[in-house]
């Protein structure tokens, strides 16, 4: 179910400079320099979400069936928006070996974004109608990886639901905890910490002291910190909100509009090896 998230006021911490002036490495340059461009992309992003749903929103009128259709040709005109959508692509996707919040191949010519809520309805819809399709259409053929991004916006029970999938993802069951909890709706106090003790036993997770340990730990509430400032630094706004590519899609839609998306992404990816 959407829900507005709250305002958060972006800032950014300046480097100390180093007595011995010493050129920074690349690779932290890159890691300085992340949270400036996730910042500058935050507000087209917006834009080009309510720019899409709008667009969506005027097709469903005319149509009645509220979906979009691929390019019948497979091709489709140069996207004035590409080189922004490359931008968020690099700046979102962590393709991190062994990340036990990800689905696919690390080196997939796509990768889909999500950031979620555990008591939000639609997130769940998601899960359980339009998850198993991209993985059986996608990440099995190698051309889709799924990053998960925890970001809780329903209070205390959202973030402890959040620390827990991440708990799970320790012992490498995050997937099948995420899949356990989303079976149904679930609010309140079916996700107080007994139960999400339980909902980990069901999903496999081993060793439930531990879980228990990770989840009241601070490096669960650290990994769910920086997914939920990734998240309000892109812009997002409600749940579910994914990147394809790139390419913002608000809400469970429907899966025309995730081949559509998957589909230019994957041409934008072989373009530019090009």
């Amino acid at each position: 179910m959407s829900a507005k998230s709250p305002k958060v006021a972006k800032t950014s911490k300046a480097a100390a400079p180093s007595s011995k002036a010493a050129k920074p490495s690349p690779a932290k340059a890159r890691t300085a320099s992340l949270p400036r461009r996730l910042a500058a992309l935050g507000a087209v992003l917006a834009l080009v979400v309510a720019v899409v749903a709008v667009g969506m929103a005027i097709g469903k009128s005319g149509s009645g069936s509220g979906t979009r259709k691929p390019s019948a040709s497979g091709t489709s005109t140069a996207d004035p928006m590409e080189g922004m959508y490359a931008q968020a692509e690099r700046a979102t996707s962590r393709r991190q070996d062994g990340d036990p919040l990800a689905l696919g191949r690390k080196d997939a010519p796509v990768v889909l974004v999500e950031y979620a809520d555990y008591q939000c309805s639609y997130c769940g819809k998601f899960t359980r109608d339009s998850q198993p399709e991209l993985v059986r259409k996608y990440v099995d053929q190698g051309v889709l990886r799924i990053e998960f991004r925890n970001f809780p916006i329903f209070g205390k029970d959202s973030e402890r639901a959040a620390r827990a999938s991440w708990a799970a993802g320790q012992q490498g069951k995050f997937w099948q905890f995420h899949d356990e909890v989303y079976a149904k709706l679930r609010k309140g106090d079916a996700l107080a910490e007994d139960k999400l003790a339980d909902l980990a036993g069901k999903a496999g997770v081993s060793d439930i002291d531990r879980f228990r340990s990770d989840l009241n730990g601070s490096a669960s509430e650290e990994a769910v910190k920086k997914d939920q400032k990734e998240g309000y630094d892109l812009g997002v706004a409600s749940t579910p909100s994914f990147l394809v590519g790139g390419r913002p899609i608000a809400g469970a839609q429907p899966m025309a509009a995730f081949d559509e998306a998957i589909a230019q992404a994957e041409r934008a990816a072989h373009a530019r090896k090009k």
